[in-house]
């Protein structure tokens, strides 16, 4: 069971860190999974499971032409990146071309990461200095 957690964690790209600070879990406890000192309740390895989208099989799979595999969840019309980030769409994907729809995931996720961190830097920056927008 500790070794599923780590594949989890690693099939994320998230550190401990971020991953234990993600679920809540404390990192000592993580680590004490990982290392095989301890062992998660089973249902505690399920939803983490659940939450992650490469380890759900009901998603339909998107190979972007970047590399990365975007998921889709049909049901809720979101698709979602291999770190858990999801992007609600109004669009029906059957029927678009397979490629295409990896073009328009990586693109989709491409914006939305650099809109991420423009945000991210704007907060920043207005910790800083004292700018009231009009």
């Amino acid at each position: 069971m500790s070794l599923i957690i780590k594949e989890i964690r690693i099939k994320t790209g998230m550190t401990q860190k971020a991953f234990s600070a993600l679920f809540n879990i404390p990192l000592s406890t993580l680590r004490k999974w990982e290392q095989g000192e301890a062992s998660p309740p089973p249902y505690v390895a399920d939803l983490i499971a659940r939450a992650i989208p490469a380890m759900d099989a009901s998603l339909r799979v998107i190979h972007g032409n970047d590399g990365n595999a975007y998921y889709y969840d049909g049901l809720k019309k979101q698709i979602m990146d291999e770190a858990g980030n999801r992007i609600t769409v109004g669009e029906d994907l059957e029927g678009v071309n397979e490629h295409n729809l990896g073009i328009y995931a990586a693109q989709l996720f491409s914006d939305f990461h650099d809109i991420q961190e423009r945000f991210n830097r704007d907060c920043r920056y207005d910790k800083q200095e004292a700018i009231i927008w009009i």
